[in-house]
């Protein structure tokens, strides 16, 4: 893996904060169908990879504040766990204005960096099963390659158990 050159129209807010940083990272694109609901699935089947190692991100209410979860898209985000994980009682997902709103991305390319909002994020512990996981650039049909490690460290996260796997 090595940092990507700043391709032109690539400069997302996400983009920025990882070449900020000096991290090692891929940047990988493919083309996004429009009519595809399932965008960390098709992002897994378009680059190739594993479904176990492409992180969707959302936004979550946790006892009403906001909160990054991280989960493979080869399960499901557990809330119960997720809110247990933060010391919480419920966890619900926020609605897409919402989470279009407080991230600046829009659904199926939310970042985990560079979002609008700086919130805590919580990524389920499969991540570090990994050598490298994929993670949405902040637009649709663009992903970053990314060593767990680093993807914990840039974003301060808690590592839990907040997935069901499928």
């Amino acid at each position: 893996m090595t940092v990507a050159s700043k391709p032109t129209g690539v400069a997302t807010p996400a983009v920025r904060v990882l070449n900020l940083a000096g991290i090692d990272y891929s940047l990988r694109s493919f083309d996004h169908d429009p009519s595809t609901r399932r965008y960390g699935s098709e992002a897994a089947d378009k680059l190739g990879v594993s479904s176990d190692q492409v992180f969707k991100t959302l936004m979550i209410q946790v006892d009403g504040s906001p909160v990054t979860a991280l989960v493979p898209v080869s399960g499901q985000l557990d809330l119960k766990g997720l809110a247990s994980a933060r010391g919480a009682k419920k966890a619900q997902l926020a609605g897409v204005a919402e989470t279009e709103r407080r991230t600046g991305y829009p659904v199926g390319g939310v970042s985990p960096f560079g979002q609008r909002h700086a919130v805590p994020v919580v990524i389920d512990r499969t991540a570090l099963d990994h050598s490298a996981v994929f993670v949405s650039a902040g637009r649709r049909g663009l992903e970053i390659e990314i060593r767990p490690e680093d993807l914990v460290m840039l974003t301060n996260a808690q590592v839990a158990k907040i997935a069901t796997l499928d």
